[in-house]
């Protein structure tokens, strides 16, 4: 059977390995575990994420779920009908994703939020394992440039042909890929990236999907 999400101890990057057993020593309250994807099975959309964010998805288990970059996504994703629910950065809070999942390129918390390309194409596996479960996927939004770019490796298209640019769209053999800048706090005190601009990416994703 195809594994689609690491399991609790995988012990495949030994960074991570390593960074994951200091935050189990200094917080054992935390999930602190290889981030299992988010959302039904019978998606049309998939939204790929970095990594987990230590005090964020590595504390509570679910992605972008107990960070800022949350608050932006999942009312983004209720807005346009993507999720339903409340969004209370708990994955206790009965929020529930309409025909969408999440997952992440890189599963583990990396330390200072930056995985190595090592650790990208290592954990590139389950994210192809995930975009292969995925019978009904027309659509991927891609959060950064690592995001964008590990999607492309996981469905072997030629990175050069599909550049990454905030709001691009990319006409891929297996779905349609939408991009973004990623939704960090950082991005977002910067104006790198406007609450308007992500809006307007999930706006084009809903438009195409009807």
């Amino acid at each position: 059977m195809t594994v689609t999400d690491p399991g609790r101890d995988c012990p495949l990057c030994p960074r991570l390995v390593a960074y994951r057993h200091e935050q189990r020593a200094a917080h054992p309250g935390w999930f602190n575990a290889p981030v299992p994807s988010f959302g039904t099975a019978q998606a049309e959309l998939l939204i790929v994420g970095l990594a987990p964010g230590v005090q964020g998805a590595n504390r509570t288990g679910r992605p972008f779920t107990g960070d800022f970059a949350g608050d932006l996504l999942y009312g983004t994703l209720i807005r346009f009908g993507f999720a339903t629910g409340q969004f209370k950065a708990d994955p206790n809070d009965g929020l529930t994703l309409q025909g969408t999942m999440i997952a992440n390129a890189v599963r583990c918390v990396p330390p200072q939020n930056k995985p190595v390309p090592a650790e990208i194409k290592t954990c590139n596996q389950f994210l192809s394992a995930r975009i292969n479960s995925l019978p009904g996927l027309r659509a991927i939004v891609a959060l950064g440039r690592i995001a964008h770019e590990a999607t492309l490796t996981a469905l072997a298209e030629r990175k050069a042909s599909y550049p990454f640019a905030h709001g691009a769209e990319h006409a891929l053999s297996r779905a349609r890929l939408f991009d973004s800048y990623h939704c960090s706090r950082y991005n977002t005190n910067t104006r790198v990236l406007t609450p308007e601009m992500f809006e307007n990416v999930f706006r084009a994703v809903r438009n195409y999907l009807g």
